[in-house]
Parts: structure tokens; C-alpha cells; sequence
């Protein structure tokens, strides 16, 4: 879930390239790693897993060179990172983007093992996210690790505001905030890919996440039922694994819904069933933010997302809600499907133009090379 990466000099709005590192350490791919995929082909990198993983939806371009320090565990992959890092001089720059792994580089370089500029992202507010003995690891780790750091990406405004809030040692000229990457075209692309298995025969609404309790399924699964009666021939497809598969498919079954809501599993490119959906639905109740958003906005014109995140509320041509109201994401839901237009606005695709990953590469190299 993180990385680091190793860049050249810039001039003026162009990164001039050299080899690019970057340090991964993967379970399932999420936004997390996808933001480390979209920053490495921005800048040519390289990307180091500490974990291989058997079955895995990132897919790692061809462009990129990679490794893997382990089969085995995430242990042995931090054991083997140790020696490596140190072939990584003052000239370089190593990026993370899990709690752990930032806080682990960024001990190593207040101890001074670790030598080049260290850039670490926010992937949530672990703060607002986590409560009792958790919570009071991450305050340890953060105080440990992130004095040392040259540079916090936090993806919006509110997520700066709630780590500075809970870590007053860090300076806030250190803490940069810059929204999220969407390669707009890739997303678009891989779109046009079919549907298998009887699905683009499916009306459907469509939602995508890991099944777990922060994205909000068991609200979702409420809302879709209260506009069921108005919407009788669409069906609700859920994509992603997690450990609330069990408590869904309970849901389902006592809302007598299992002729009408899926739980489809992970799916490794979700970008048609976005693109083919009457409707797509953010039904999340906190989220650091959710790059699922930017997806379904890149391909479809018919969005709904609660207010999960910062940044939400800004964002156009989207409907949006409060979190955890079902009859408030219903009516959202009925209304969007009442008046929704094929492909996607001007607006919105204008919006996702401004978060291209080499806008995002430039924007923290950029801020990176001010503060140093």
C-alpha cells in the first residue's frame, strides 16, 4: 500500500525523468495502490512490492519494472526493504501511502538510516476513523515517524485539518493537499470492455468497494428497496469482497431481495459495469476519499455519492447526499434515474481533466522541491 520514488530534476511544468523508484506493500488493491500505479507511470517509475500476491486486480503497466521482496509474508518483505533502502541516496525521493509503512521510513530517517526526501500520502483519517487502542497506535507511530518527513499529501482540505488537529508537531508548511488522480482516459478505455455472464442483458445500479462497514452497503441495500416499487425491472450489482459478505447476503435475504440484489465479487476491471449502469452509487459512510468516485463520473452521467469525504460537496455534476440516510439516498437515487442523459457532461469531464496523474506527479514534486 505505499512506495517510493526516486526522480530527476524539474524544469519549469516538466519533470525531466531519471529511474524512478517506488515501494509497495500490496494485500488488495485499492485507491491507495492505484494512486501509487498512477504516480509511477507519471514518472516512469519503478514499483517494489513487499508481498507478491497470487491473484491481484492491480495490473502493473508494462512500462513500469517491478519487484517482489516476498511470497510469504509482509514481514519478510519489511526484513528484505531494510537493506535496500540504503542504496537510495540524498539525490532521491521515496514515496509511501499507508500509516505503517510512512511511519516506519520516516523513524528510519529520523534515526538517519534512511537518506532521501521521504513524500508519505494520507490514504484516510485514521484520527476520525478509528477509535480506542487502534486509534492510540497510530498516535504512537505518527509522533515516532512523521517528524522526519519532508512532505504529508493529504487528499483534501478536511483530511489536512483532522491530521493537524490530532498531530500538532508536524508543521503545517509540510502538509500539502492535493486531490486524488484519475486517468480520465485509461478509465474510459477500459469502459468499452463487455460484460460476461448474462450482466449487459441487466437494468442494473451499480456500487463498488470492499464489503465493509465504511462504505455503507446495508444503507444502500435499504434505499434501493424503497425505490424498488417505482423501479421493478432494475437490479442492484455490488462489486468487491470483504469480510461483511455474510451480513449482506443476510440482509438481502430478509428484505427478500436475492432475485434482485448481487453481491458480484471482486472484479478486476469494473470500469463497465460504471459505464453500462442506469445509476452508480458512493454509498460510503467515511472515507479518506473515494477515487471510485472519479471512475463512475469518467464514464457514466448518472452519479449519486454521499458526503463521505472532503471535497465531495465541490465536486459537480454528481447528486449528492448525507451519509447514512436511506430515504435521503433513495430519493437521490429515484431522481438521478428519472432524469438522467446518456455519456457524461462537459463539466464533469472537465473536472476529471484537472486531476490527471501527471497534474498530481508535477503538483507534489513541485511542492517537494518549494519546501526544500
Amino acid at each position: 500500500m505505499s512506495g517510493i520514488i526516486k526522480t530527476g530534476k524539474q524544469q519549469r511544468n516538466e519533470i525531466i525523468k531519471t529511474k524512478n523508484h517506488f515501494h509497495f506493500a500490496n494485500r488488495c488493491p485499492n485507491g491507495a495502490e492505484n494512486v501509487l500505479h498512477m504516480m509511477a507511470n507519471a514518472v516512469e517509475g519503478e514499483m517494489i512490492f513487499l508481498k507478491k500476491q497470487p491473484f491481484s486486480g492491480l495490473k502493473v503497466s508494462e512500462n513500469i519494472g517491478k519487484t517482489y521482496l516476498s511470497k510469504q509474508s509482509l514481514f519478510t518483505g519489511f526484513a528484505k526493504l531494510v537493506p535496500l533502502l540504503r542504496q537510495y541516496t540524498r539525490d532521491d525521493v521515496l514515496m509511501s501511502t499507508h500509516p505503517y509503512l510512512n511511519a516506519f521510513l520516516g523513524f528510519l530517517k529520523r534515526i538517519g538510516y534512511l537518506r532521501p526526501k521521504l513524500i508519505v500520502r494520507e490514504c484516510t483519517s485514521v484520527f476520525t476513523r478509528f477509535t480506542g487502542v487502534k486509534k492510540s497506535i497510530y498516535k504512537i507511530i505518527y509522533k515516532m515517524g512523521y517528524p522526519a518527513v519532508d512532505l504529508v499529501v493529504c487528499q483534501t482540505a478536511l483530511m489536512k485539518e483532522q491530521l493537524l488537529i490530532h498531530n500538532p508537531f508536524l508543521a503545517k508548511v509540510k502538509v500539502l493537499v492535493q486531490p486524488n488522480p484519475i486517468d480520465f482516459n485509461k478509465i474510459v478505455a477500459k469502459s468499452n470492455q463487455p460484460l460476461i455472464n448474462g450482466d449487459a442483458k441487466l437494468d442494473f445500479i451499480c456500487s463498488a468497494g470492499r464489503l465493509i462497514p465504511e462504505k455503507g452497503f446495508p444503507v444502500l441495500i435499504e434505499a434501493f428497496k424503497l425505490i424498488k416499487a417505482a423501479h421493478p425491472q432494475l437490479k442492484l450489482l455490488l462489486l468487491g469482497e470483504g469480510k461483511e459478505r455474510a451480513l449482506l447476503t443476510q440482509i438481502i435475504a430478509e428484505n427478500n431481495l436475492t432475485a434482485s440484489v448481487f453481491l458480484k465479487g471482486q472484479i478486476d476491471n469494473p470500469a463497465p459495469y460504471f459505464k453500462q449502469a442506469k445509476l452508480c452509487v458512493v454509498s460510503s459512510i467515511k472515507e479518506g476519499f473515494p477515487n471510485v468516485l472519479l471512475e463512475m463520473m469518467s464514464v457514466n452521467n448518472a452519479v449519486v455519492s454521499t458526503l463521505c469525504a472532503g471535497g465531495i460537496s465541490e465536486i459537480p455534476a454528481i447528486a449528492k447526499v448525507e451519509v447514512n440516510n436511506a430515504k435521503a439516498l433513495a430519493s437521490a437515487m429515484h431522481e438521478t434515474l428519472q432524469k438522467q442523459a446518456a455519456g457524461t457532461s462537459n463539466i464533469a469531464t472537465q473536472y476529471l481533466y484537472g486531476r490527471r496523474p501527471e497534474v498530481f506527479a508535477q503538483s507534489i514534486l513541485s511542492a517537494l522541491s518549494l519546501r526544500n
